[in-house]
């Protein structure tokens, strides 16, 4: 399984994806077509899932601001994490938000009661 990698635009984030279960979405999320953009993420989770299913995947969420379009993928992104994790696997997601941006740690545990995976919620 090889890598993905994305350089951040002034509109998409960067993703570093490693085949070795360490998944970093960082920046600013707010591409003009947010299912063109995401749409490799959600195949290559979905494509290791099916060659590493007995892996642990750790997902640190770095965004800095994401426009609803991404909010919908982003959802998207965590149900396949929780499909990996329910089905042998492991998976969890470490959301990182600004110390005292309270709508950006709002959004992650907003996330954190729709899926059943582990979130842990960091301030920086």
């Amino acid at each position: 399984m090889e890598n993905l990698t994305i350089k951040e635009t002034d509109d998409t984030p960067e993703v570093s994806f490693n085949a070795t279960g360490s998944l970093v979405l960082s920046g600013r999320s707010l591409p003009e077509d947010a299912a063109s953009f995401y749409g490799p993420l959600l195949e290559w989770i979905e494509n290791y899932g099916k060659t590493n299913a007995s892996t642990k995947l750790v997902f640190d969420m770095k965004l800095e601001y994401f426009n609803t379009a991404s909010s919908k993928m982003l959802l998207d992104i965590f149900n396949k994490l929780e499909n990996i994790d329910q089905n042998g696997g492991s998976a969890s997601v470490r959301w990182y938000y600004p110390d005292g941006d309270d709508d950006m740690q709002e959004a992650g545990e907003e996330y954190a009661e729709l899926v059943e995976i582990k979130f842990e919620m960091l301030a920086y």
